[in-house]
């Protein structure tokens, strides 16, 4: 049992098995999981919930991913933001990382995945704050 349990993560992935692969994962390991494909349904999910934390692909079909988590940390500031991503261009992750958490590339470890959600989650989210389930 982690002091995460229940923590809620938004992923924002507009490949249906990647974006599955992630909510199995994540939910086997003790975190709600709500899934978007679009920025638009992003947005929706995370007014309607307040997640926390996010796991964005940059490249979406209705807009950038960045763009997204920058409107996603202006509503919600103590929002964790990771950016997953096939782009690896060392300005790509440094221009993210500029207001992102961490940025992780594709293909990625799944495993590696849940463990950078969880530290993001240690520095960004005191565990007393999260809720208990």
């Amino acid at each position: 049992m982690s002091a995460y349990d229940g923590a809620t993560v938004l992923v924002v992935e507009d490949e249906p098995s990647i974006a599955d692969v992630l909510a199995i994962a994540l939910r086997y390991h003790r975190f709600e999981v709500m899934t978007a494909g679009t920025v638009r349904q992003a947005l929706t999910l995370a007014e309607r919930t307040r997640p926390d934390a996010a796991l964005l692909d940059v490249m979406l079909p209705d807009g950038d991913g960045r763009a997204l988590g920058r409107e996603l940390r202006e509503r919600q500031p103590d929002l964790a933001l990771v950016f997953l991503t096939a782009r690896d261009a060392p300005a790509e992750i440094v221009g993210a990382l500029g207001f992102g958490d961490d940025y992780i590339t594709k293909p990625f470890n799944i495993d590696e995945v849940v463990a950078r959600i969880t530290a993001v989650l240690r520095r960004t989210r005191p565990a007393d704050v999260l809720p208990q389930r």
